[in-house]
């Protein structure tokens, strides 16, 4: 009952996530984690306990950056050892980016409680003044079709400014997530099974067309395929990288890559040219889950990953939802374990697009409903599976199910035809299985 509470509710499990946030992070992570000590001194700087107070809360205000001060924001974000909390800090005191450019040292270190940790901030900040040119940096940017945006721009998405631990800055390519329209995301294991693959795919697809954002981050299995059926049908999705974002991680998913770029968004808190790391990623988890209203589990082993960002959706207080799996499959404990300590239960893209709108969708069988099968093909469709059948099992199931006795040269053509058709796919030489609608 405790481990319920804590992973559903999200009450008692802030420290947890904290210690996630903070733990093993050392000169890996982004700053605005590990700096936490350098900036606030620990136990003894009260600006630290007020600002670590308000993280958890979401009680943050943000000073307004308006367009023209981007290009400083920019500077600021970037500067050596200062994350988005020490920001966050200046902030709080009135202090826009473009004065803290132009301030003095001595100015500077007035900023921060005493501490040789202050004068040390206040050093890098002023030092790297002299490391570049703040408008012909931000030009660079842009001329790469790169866009940056920050906390208090309004450019940046509401969902994500709400979040405890919200990044400073978000660079991104192609557009971000609207405010107005819901936004899910769909996360799951990178070796999912077939049953995975396709409730992906239909997912991805359904809500798409229903006119939600998919919010993922593009890593192969679950995330990329379900981004891929949105594309492909039309919708928007944003993928979320542990990386800069002029860098495609996974190699493999460069076309889904310049397919987001184009139609939809790709975004990292992280500067461009930052490779991909393991320490990266799970800080990355937090802005999946932050700019979407709903997180949609596919498959997950009992100890995974994914999990992770399902602990930090619901410190976020968004819902979640977990595709139901068979007992015995290992890719399916997390699903199951999640269900069981009280997560919504994905029935069908219909019934979640009806939730989060409150409105159908005309996706589905109805599809179905406008092609004309014969009453063979009607009898094989109704045979296969969401999982992968031999043709041989096929062949049984026609003959003791269907009363048709039919040769395999028979089967292969009309299995073929539901293939052109889109009903069905061959996997393999002589595996088939049912496409999702």
């Amino acid at each position: 009952m405790k481990e319920k509470e804590e992973r559903v509710s999200g009450k008692e499990n802030h420290a947890g996530y904290r210690e996630k946030g903070e733990r093993g992070n050392g000169k890996e992570n982004h700053a605005g984690y590990w700096e936490k000590e350098e900036c606030f001194g620990g136990k003894e700087n009260r600006e630290g306990c007020r600002e670590k107070e308000e993280r958890w809360t979401g009680k943050r205000e943000n000073a307004r950056i308006e367009d023209r001060q981007l290009p400083f924001a920019h500077w600021l974000y970037g500067v050596p050892g200062v994350g988005s909390r020490t920001i966050r800090h200046l902030s709080a005191k009135g202090r826009l980016p473009e004065e803290l450019y132009h301030m003095t040292l001595q100015e500077l270190e007035s900023l921060f409680a005493p501490s040789a940790a202050g004068r040390k901030l206040a050093e890098r900040i002023a030092a790297s003044r002299q490391q570049g040119n703040v408008w012909r940096d931000y030009e660079e940017l842009e001329k790469r079709n790169i866009r940056f945006t920050c906390l208090g721009n309004a450019g940046y998405p509401k969902r994500l400014s709400q979040i405890p631990d919200a990044p400073y800055g978000i660079y991104y390519r192609g557009r971000l997530p609207e405010q107005e329209k819901p936004a899910v995301a769909i996360i799951g294991a990178r070796g999912c099974s077939e049953y995975g693959r396709k409730m992906a795919q239909c997912f991805g697809r359904d809500l798409a067309v229903a006119g939600i954002q998919i919010i993922s981050g593009m890593a192969r299995g679950i995330d990329g395929i379900g981004q891929q059926a949105a594309v492909e049908a039309g919708g928007y999705s944003l993928g979320v990288l542990g990386c800069g974002v002029d860098i495609c991680y996974p190699s493999e998913n460069r076309e889904l890559y310049e397919r987001l770029a184009a139609q939809g968004g790709i975004c990292s808190e992280y500067r461009p040219g930052t490779e991909p790391k393991n320490s990266l990623f799970p800080p990355r988890n937090r802005i999946i889950s932050g700019l979407a209203d709903v997180v949609l589990v596919i498959e997950a082993r009992n100890r995974s990953g994914t999990l992770i960002t399902v602990d930090m959706a619901l410190e976020q207080g968004r819902e979640v939802y977990a595709l139901p799996g068979r007992v015995t499959d290992a890719l399916s404990e997390g699903c199951n374990r999640l269900l069981q300590q009280g997560a919504n239960v994905a029935v069908s893209p219909e019934e979640l697009i009806r939730n989060l709108t409150g409105q159908g969708t005309g996706t589905g069988d109805g599809i179905h409903e406008k092609s004309i099968l014969s009453d063979v093909q009607a009898d094989l469709l109704h045979v296969l599976q969401d999982t992968p059948l031999p043709i041989e099992i096929i062949k049984e199931h026609m003959l003791y199910n269907c009363r048709r006795d039919m040769t395999i040269q028979e089967l292969i053509s009309q299995l073929v035809k539901l293939c052109l058709m889109g009903y069905a796919r061959q996997i393999g030489n002589s595996y088939f299985v049912k496409e999702s609608w």
